[in-house]
């Protein structure tokens, strides 16, 4: 298993008006709880938006970076020794990853 079979890249996991466009956040869920159940956990890259974590049972990390913009090295250091953390723990577990649009970032 290579290291992105692990890792999903997604757009904002949205609700109300927005999930028309976006990702609707209960099928986000819906799909992360079926296919990779206690096995994932989602790290929110976008400055601007948020969601309750209760969604992803609170295993949602938040690393903020501006739209369009680099990212702190300390941010990105805090980041990538967070997935590490969490990858190393069971060779089951998985990433999503979004920003806003789910590339800019």
């Amino acid at each position: 298993v290579s290291s992105t079979d692990r890792i999903i890249a997604m757009s904002f996991p949205s609700s109300g008006k927005q999930s028309f466009y976006r990702n609707p956040i209960q099928e986000v869920a819906r799909f992360l709880d079926t296919k990779h159940a206690d096995h994932y956990k989602v790290y929110n890259l976008c400055s601007e938006n948020c969601y309750d974590p209760k969604y992803f049972h609170y295993r949602v990390e938040r690393i903020f970076i501006d739209d369009h913009n680099v990212p702190a090295l300390q941010d990105m250091l805090k980041f990538t020794a967070s997935v590490r953390e969490w990858m190393s723990q069971d060779e089951k577990n998985i990433i999503a990853i979004h920003c806003k649009g789910g590339k800019g970032r």
